[in-house]
């Protein structure tokens, strides 16, 4: 009896590198699982300024002078921007799951559609109510 040849194929998109080529769709899921596990940061960062005003003014100004510091500025821009890339890519499987935009190329133009607008999102929100 003949031996069945085994194709080799990957596991998993978790063993990138030699078995596993990255493509647009899965990094967008993992970046999506990403930015809405990072997005707690910002949250709790936000309590936190909300307690501390409820606390009096010593432990709001602690907490003031951390958010406005360029650490807090940062985790509060790289929170906005994750919450218009989670935004957009729950928009993007919306659309899957009502079993539209499915081909390679349309899910890859999804895809980059989620990291250019919420890039362009971003900073249109930075300008319209931060300057």
């Amino acid at each position: 009896m003949a031996e069945a040849k085994r194709i080799e194929r990957p596991l998993s998109p978790f063993m990138i590198g030699p078995y596993y080529r990255p493509q647009l769709t899965s990094m967008s899921s993992i970046l999506t699982r990403i930015t809405g596990n990072a997005l707690i940061v910002g949250i709790v960062l936000m309590v936190w300024w909300f307690l501390a005003l409820a606390a009096g003014p010593e432990y709001f100004e602690t907490a003031e002078w951390w958010i406005t510091s360029w650490v807090g500025n940062l985790v509060m821009f790289g929170s906005l921007w994750a919450v218009w890339y989670h935004y957009l890519a729950g928009i993007r499987h919306l659309i899957w799951d009502s079993g539209h935009c499915l081909d390679i190329p349309t899910a890859e133009k999804l895809g980059w559609a989620c990291v250019y607008g919420s890039v362009v999102l971003t900073v249109l929100t930075v300008i319209i109510f931060w300057i």
